[in-house]
């Protein structure tokens, strides 16, 4: 990867991560295990090879809060999560994790709907015991699941049910960071709606 291509890079994830931080609505959807937002080349071959915010993302005041700098390979699961994403589609160069709860799968289900979007949800306990305790063939069960439980389409969003020790969350799916902020946030403003009219 050249040096353009990474100040391009780089600049484009900050410029998502400027939209999140300004999303005060976000701050409901980041994981006890906190968010990262994660985007790579089409070259990208390894986690060393995709950027990522060091630290992950928190809630500082309300508002997401970058806790690190954006560097590449800062991140280690979502960024073989991406990776193994991109084995199935080349053009799907970025993605965020969020929260999941029994309230937000509800929302997801009928906003992915409305939205015409894939959606699929992939269930850990049906994980094969031998990739339990290797990151690499779990994440790529997992990609293979929610394909096929999206009817053999990439969904654009997905969730884990989660399993014994893991936080079930939910992954965004896009094509660059700009993208995918823009849409996270657009969710993130329609499920605080959501919430506030079923009070």
């Amino acid at each position: 990867m050249d040096l353009n291509e990474k100040i391009d890079m780089i600049g484009r994830l900050y410029l998502g991560l400027e939209q999140i931080e300004d999303c005060e609505e976000f701050s409901s959807l980041i994981p006890e295990v906190r968010t990262n937002f994660v985007y790579a080349s089409k070259e990208s071959a390894t986690p060393e090879d995709v950027l990522a915010v060091d630290g992950r993302i928190s809630v500082v005041d309300g508002f997401p809060k970058a806790i690190g700098r954006i560097k590449f390979g800062a991140s280690g699961f979502m960024a073989h999560l991406l990776l193994e994403i991109q084995k199935k589609d080349s053009e799907i160069r970025s993605i965020i994790d969020f929260a999941n709860n029994p309230k937000i799968a509800e929302f997801l289900k009928d906003y992915c709907k409305e939205k015409e979007w894939n959606f699929s949800v992939v269930d850990r306990r049906f994980e094969p015991d031998n990739m339990k305790d290797t990151e690499g063939e779990a994440i790529s069960w997992m990609v293979e699941e929610a394909i096929r439980a999206a009817g053999g389409k990439i969904p654009r969003i997905f969730y884990e049910t989660g399993a014994v020790g893991k936080e079930p969350v939910s992954i965004l799916l896009g094509k660059d960071p700009l993208e995918v902020a823009e849409q996270i946030c657009e969710l993130a403003r329609n499920y605080h709606e959501s919430g506030q009219r079923t009070r």
